[in-house]
């Protein structure tokens, strides 16, 4: 037997070895542990390439839950995390600061919405959520203690459909039903939730959908710290795109109402849905944004939330004396170099050029499946692509299919979605659709 023979026997040992330790002990996410979903050995990553360790290259269809902007294995955003590993990896955000978190903050200031001029640095979108309720909650709290009046705002409205992470403030205004979270029913902030937007991005616009919406802020606006809501695109309550005219009500309505408006952008930030942020569709700014996944261009967790001056300083002058919040690794130095370089990359590349041409080549490569008899509707906005079909998917089945056939697609529910990275070409888009027309005609991939 040859070496290279038993080397290769070795290395698939070892990672048989290593697959049968996960399955038995490493918990993924929304997997049982008890029946888990199959998981596939990443031996390494490269554009719009994972490569597993046995063998396949599969085309990226999901932009690892859509933070993967400008593809795996960047050399500039490589060279950016030498670059600050050099210096250093990290030191305290209390009492320190320096360049690459300075830098990004003004970055951010200049990109988002007008108004959004207090960057608070933190790690991951749930928490970014969790921070923007925090302040939101906060402001009132010191504005009742500064004006000497009882605090009555301790509510937040949301849509129905919505999504907005995991953690326990996240959680309350996820959807009750949809939302995964309904066994933590019990334990968690009772907020409030008004219909989910139902006319869509594109279709004629006409005030009945704020109908519902309207009369919950004339009801209850008195508890109402703030709204908050997915702009655009609801993306895990479904993969819908609504009317920017919903948006802009809901900022209006917030003015009357003086209530906080907090948009969570973590999803659509950073020119996903073809503008830089998806409440420029509305042309509205929010008092409070919230900003994750594509941050890092998919390599680090980071995240950030803005939020105006006059929240920063009510806050500030309150009663604390100061914004309660501080993670250990806020304004990481490696996560901050690299975020840099990014937001960088985005316009070398012409980002609006890339994802005129991912919406192009999708709106032509799913029209055809609108007639599939197991389609309910198919989908587009910017470099988003979903079809909706009639019946749920086989998780485990679906995916070991796609994987047969050169592409890693996560569905969910009833829907297929991509949302590839920004360098995807033409060709690789077409067989990621040619992949998704194939498992439709197979039965054993739904339920």
């Amino acid at each position: 037997m040859s070496k290279k023979h038993t080397d290769v026997t070795a290395s698939k040992q070892i990672n048989a070895d290593l697959l049968q330790f996960d399955k038995e002990h490493v918990w993924h996410p929304y997997t049982s542990m008890s029946s888990p979903l199959p998981s596939y050995l990443v031996e390494s990553a490269n554009g719009v390439h994972i490569n597993l360790a046995s063998g396949e290259s599969l085309i990226d269809g999901m932009s690892s839950w859509w933070s993967v902007l400008h593809g795996y294995n960047h050399p500039k955003l490589n060279a950016a995390l030498v670059e600050q590993a050099g210096k250093m990896s990290h030191v305290m955000f209390g009492g320190l600061t320096h360049p690459s978190a300075i830098i990004l903050c003004k970055k951010l200031i200049q990109l988002t919405p007008a108004g959004l001029d207090k960057v608070f640095l933190c790690d991951s979108g749930s928490v970014s959520v969790e921070v923007a309720m925090k302040m939101a909650l906060q402001y009132w709290h010191s504005k009742a203690h500064l004006e000497n009046n009882a605090l009555t705002k301790t509510k937040l409205l949301t849509v129905k459909n919505g999504y907005h992470g995991d953690t326990f403030a996240a959680m309350s205004v996820c959807d009750p039903v949809t939302g995964m979270h309904q066994i933590f029913e019990q334990v968690l902030m009772q907020n409030y939730f008004a219909p989910a937007p139902s006319i869509n991005f594109g279709e004629q616009w006409h005030d009945d959908d704020t109908k519902a919406l309207r009369q919950l802020f004339n009801q209850h606006h008195h508890e109402l710290a703030a709204f908050i809501i997915e702009p655009i695109v609801q993306g895990t309550g479904g993969m819908r795109f609504y009317h920017p005219q919903y948006l802009k009500t809901c900022r209006q309505l917030c003015d009357q109402y003086n209530v906080l408006l907090i948009v969570d952008e973590i999803a659509t930030g950073f020119g996903r849905t073809g503008k830089l942020f998806a409440c420029e569709w509305a042309d509205i700014s929010p008092d409070i944004i919230c900003l994750g996944k594509t941050l890092t261009g998919g390599y680090m967790t980071l995240a950030a939330t803005l939020c105006t001056s006059d929240i920063a300083n009510t806050i500030s002058n309150g009663e604390a004396g100061c914004f309660m919040h501080g993670p250990t690794f806020m304004g990481n130095a490696l996560a901050c170099a690299v975020a840099n370089v990014s937001i960088d990359l985005l316009f070398e590349n012409n980002w609006q050029l890339q994802v005129q041409t991912i919406e192009k080549s999708l709106k032509e490569l799913l029209q055809p499946l609108k007639t599939n008899n197991r389609v309910k509707d198919t989908r587009v906005l910017g470099s988003i692509g979903a079809i909706e079909c009639l019946q749920a998917v086989n998780v485990a089945v679906i995916q070991k299919r796609f994987v047969e056939l050169g592409v890693w697609i996560r569905p969910f529910g009833t829907l297929i979605y991509i949302i590839p990275p920004l360098i995807i070409t033409t060709a690789q888009l077409t067989t990621l659709v040619n992949a998704i027309t194939t498992v439709l005609a197979e039965d054993k991939c739904f339920i």
